[in-house]
């Protein structure tokens, strides 16, 4: 099979070979101070001196910005809190798309502590939290779908020291969480599963 990404729909073949891609589970917040928490497969650092992650915000269907594009580039900041196994069914129940004015923190059943360096929260319950301040955003077209990239810069590191090994982050105590296009998720302790996007 072959395919021309500029005339046909690209993401299911994207979002399926580019695997396992990592999930930014982000918070931020909205002038009015409403946190939002969603995640990002589109998401990966790119960087250590100065550090650097970057993930993109596409466009919704109707080629609006999505809540925390709009949070980051007002802030100027947000945190990546990892995703985890134990944690699944909420990083997934994140993903459904609420009103600006409700936060996805009370419907998952989280709670938030303060950022460090930034005045995003975290979510308690995440074992590791990126907190980073936006250094660039750049935009790919007006149309629903359409990338814009957010580059930030991560000014501080949390990690429970429950998650470490020698001092170090360890996969099997950290259990991260992975995308793998459709339903199908993985983490690093189970291997393969399945969670269907809320609606």
């Amino acid at each position: 099979m072959e395919l021309d990404p500029r005339t046909a729909d690209a993401y299911p073949f994207l979002s399926g070979l580019v695997t396992p891609r990592p999930i930014a589970w982000i918070t931020s917040v909205s002038p009015a101070g409403v946190v939002n928490l969603a995640p990002y497969s589109f998401f990966n650092v790119f960087g250590d001196n100065p550090a650097i992650v970057v993930f993109s915000a596409n466009l919704k269907p109707d080629g609006t910005k999505k809540d925390t594009l709009r949070n980051a580039e007002s802030s100027g900041e947000f945190v990546v809190n990892a995703s985890v196994a134990r944690l699944a069914e909420a990083v997934n129940l994140t993903s459904k798309g609420l009103p600006h004015d409700e936060s996805e923190v009370p419907l998952a059943g989280l709670t938030l502590v303060p950022g460090v360096r930034v005045k995003v929260p975290h979510v308690a319950e995440s074992p590791a939290h990126l907190e980073c301040v936006v250094r660039e955003v750049k935009s790919y077209g007006t149309h629903a779908g359409a990338p814009n990239l957010v580059i930030a810069e991560v000014v501080w590191i949390r990690i429970d020291d429950a998650a470490l090994t020698d001092g170090l982050p360890d996969p099997r105590k950290l259990q991260t969480l992975g995308r793998l296009g459709g339903t199908f998720w993985c983490d690093s302790s189970r291997g393969l599963f399945e969670q269907a996007r809320p609606t």
